[in-house]
């Protein structure tokens, strides 16, 4: 295609079988955007059904959208999506990683990136333009991320952007990742790269995203853009009372006076961030202090740091010189939200905000983002937690091996256990490093105790062992429907970041109202009344702006803009802001009710192709599930009306008809209608559904 502004017009295939690089033109999944639509697009025409993860026919696909590269806000996403080996069927699911590798794809002149087959060695790809490689890796396998990273940048330069695999993906742990930039990762997409034998893909990019847009309309938009964007996760006013704000709340915009990154040289203060100083924005989240508590993560706090395009820095870096002295890791680390918990996940008896938390807290990211080990948002740490207290472990291990197990450092809350359980699941050592690699929907099948776990409260688990994410907890039934859709958890955060924005109820209602026709269909947090159509509303455009910002690509970690800081607003946001980016970008007309379409192409695609791979018409029943705690919470917890977020069933099967309706799909069977797929341009996807026997 002639390359229309936020396109560079071609896509790069690379077959490890056979060694052959081929260039393929854009437009031929341009209704896709680019991203996880691209990805699934390439999924449903060139994957059959019975495919698994680690089979050479396989794809990953390394997406990003018209808009990263751009310079729009929060554009620097990269999706990469593959059949999921974390998945007990292995349907098709999505990583997604940020940094600044996703744009560097964009500058060396390329949409997306395909790779198939597998090498018949260690190989690693570069990148260099137009110029395309792939190199022996022999002498990088083996080694962690952070090493594959600095040999790759000796050998070609320091400016290249590389993404690699650990040891855990070449060990095909299904709980893997790909990791770019030290601490940004696609979870659960390192035994894809693994199993192709590919090491590493290093990029660099001499050239520009080209913006239709003129110079000062651009540089206007940008600026409106940003004064719509609050903090980490839109919160759009601050945790404490500040003299600029009306409004404070319970929010991620935590700056305030003598608060500091105390660990920068001098440090610096994060001091009082007013909405409309758009020069401190990367100062409103200190995400020390909300990931290790006020003292450690002042103290230990460098710096911000994020992705592309991004002024929010939601990711800290840190510096805790016990790291080297005591465990024999880097003392500077980075991460954020699950990653920086992922380490303290493993223990119990660790206390919130203390010194030893930050400890392993960091240790685990030192150890985890090396060797590219997935975190999974806490539950195989939760699991492997539970099984040693209730005794499972001890009954199911060999005597020997058990043994050979330092449990008394866990006792001890000692984070030197992480330097064995870590290595044990990145290497598959024993029965346990191989069940724990597997992930906890194969580990539920080996041990029945386990899978009784994960329908208790106590567990956070959803459906087929997925970890919940921001589930029902946020927004009700809107989060348990959000919950229900995805063969891994869902990472959404459309409509948590709404809930989460500060404003005052009655506030969020009024908006509510302009965005999803009622303000019932926003409720008092863990005090949700009855599901209505609103609710479904919400659900609906949560999803769609889901996968619209996860194809254009863009950050649904704070996006979309529903709700700002601005007084002068009334609080509003924009909700056509990413049609508006689109359109300025592109130099094409781009409407609201135009990307929304293509939102819900996008979103039919992706659920036609899971019951594809299911072979299941019946999604209702088969697919949309939810574990017991959602509805079945112990005797010493309160029910939904007096302050936790207990669902009704039959109120869930009302709330999934409602949202059904929505999306155009069958209330019996949850599958879309071939209406509506032929309405969204999907006339091929409804004849081969209909084929298979899965629609009529």
């Amino acid at each position: 295609m002639a390359p229309l502004g936020g396109y560079q017009g071609k896509i790069l295939r690379v077959d490890l079988s056979s060694g052959k690089i081929t260039t393929e033109d854009t437009a031929k999944y341009k209704d896709y955007l680019g991203g996880t639509g691209l990805g699934y697009k390439i999924l449903w025409d060139e994957v059959k059904p019975g495919t698994k993860a680690w089979d050479p026919e396989n794809r990953i696909i390394f997406g990003v959208g018209p808009l990263t590269g751009s310079g729009s806000p929060l554009s620097g996403r990269t999706s990469i999506t593959s059949l999921f080996p974390v998945n007990i069927q292995e349907l098709p699911g999505t990583g997604h990683m940020g940094g600044q590798w996703g744009a560097e794809l964009k500058f060396a002149g390329w949409d997306s990136l395909i790779i198939q087959g597998k090498a018949d060695k260690p190989v690693w790809l570069y990148i260099n333009d137009d110029k395309v490689e792939i190199r022996d890796a022999k002498h990088l396998w083996g080694n962690g991320v952070f090493r594959a990273t600095a040999e790759i940048s000796a050998e070609v330069g320091p400016e290249v952007q590389v993404a690699a695999i650990g040891q855990a993906g070449e060990n095909l742990v299904r709980v893997s990742c790909v990791m770019c930039n030290r601490s940004h990762s696609a979870g659960g997409m390192g035994s894809v790269m693994g199993s192709k034998n590919l090491k590493a893909i290093a990029i660099k990019g001499t050239g520009a995203v080209q913006i239709a847009a003129d110079k000062k309309a651009w540089k206007d938009f940008v600026y409106e853009y940003l004064s719509l964007i609050g903090a980490n996760n839109q919160g759009v006013v601050p945790t404490t009372p500040q003299p600029w704000a009306e409004y404070y709340g319970a929010t991620r915009w935590n700056a305030q006076k003598g608060q500091f990154w105390g660990a920068a040289n001098p440090p610096v203060e994060t001091g009082v961030c007013s909405a409309d100083d758009l020069n401190k924005m990367g100062f409103r989240t200190h995400k020390g202090v909300l990931d290790h508590g006020d003292g450690p993560g002042q103290r230990h706090t460098v710096r911000g740091g994020g992705c592309h395009a991004c002024p929010i820095r939601c990711h800290v870096y840190t510096d805790v010189p016990a790291l080297e002295t005591k465990y024999g890791v880097s003392r500077y680390n980075a991460n954020t939200c699950i990653g920086n918990s992922f380490g303290k996940s493993f223990f119990d008896n660790l206390a919130s905000g203390s010194e030893i938390a930050i400890e392993a807290s960091q240790l685990g990211c030192a150890l985890a983002d090396d060797y590219g080990l997935w975190s999974d948002y806490g539950q195989f740490p939760r699991d492997i937690l539970y099984a040693y207290r209730k005794g499972i472990i001890k009954a199911k291990l060999d005597p020997k091996e058990y043994d050979s197990i330092p449990w008394k450092l866990l006792d001890a809350g000692d984070p030197a256990w992480l330097l064995d359980i870590m290595k044990r699941i990145t290497y598959k050592q024993g029965e346990l490093g191989k069940l724990f690699a597997d992930g906890p929907a194969f580990l539920e099948k080996k041990w029945p105790e386990i899978a009784q776990f994960h329908q208790t409260y106590e567990s956070s688990c959803w459906k087929d062992a997925h970890a919940k994410h921001h589930s029902n907890e946020n927004g009700g039934q809107v989060g348990t429907l959000i919950n229900m859709m995805y063969n891994r958890d869902s990472q959404c955060h459309t409509h948590s970041n709404y809930l989460a924005s500060g404003l005052p109820l009655a506030v969020q209602k009024e908006i509510g109202a302009e965005l999803f026709g009622t303000p019932d269909a926003v409720d008092a947090n863990n005090n949700y009344t009855k599901m209505n159509k609103g609710k479904a509303v919400f659900a609906k455009l949560s999803l769609v702006y889901l996968e619209l910002h996860n194809s254009l690509t863009a950050c649904n970690w704070t996006l979309p803009v529903w709700v700002s800081p601005r007084k002068d607003r009334k609080y509003r946001g924009d909700i056509a802001m990413e049609s508006k980016a689109l359109a300025m970008v592109t130099g094409e007309t781009v409407s609201r009710a135009d990307l929304e379409m293509t939102g819900m192409r996008i979103l039919h695609l992706f659920r036609a192709l899971t019951a594809r791979y299911m072979n299941e018409k019946d999604m209702r029943k088969n697919h949309d599930k939810a574990n017991e705690w959602v509805f079945e919470y112990p005797a010493d917890k309160p029910a939904l009306s007096a302050g936790v977020s207990r669902m009704d069933r039959a109120d869930i099967e009302l709330a999934k008809d409602l949202f059904y309706e929505e999306m155009g799909w069958d209330k019996a069977t949850g599958m879309p209608t071939r209406a509506t797929l032929e309405k969204a341009g999907l006339k091929y996807v409804a004849d081969e559904l209909a084929k298979q026997g899965l629609i009529a």
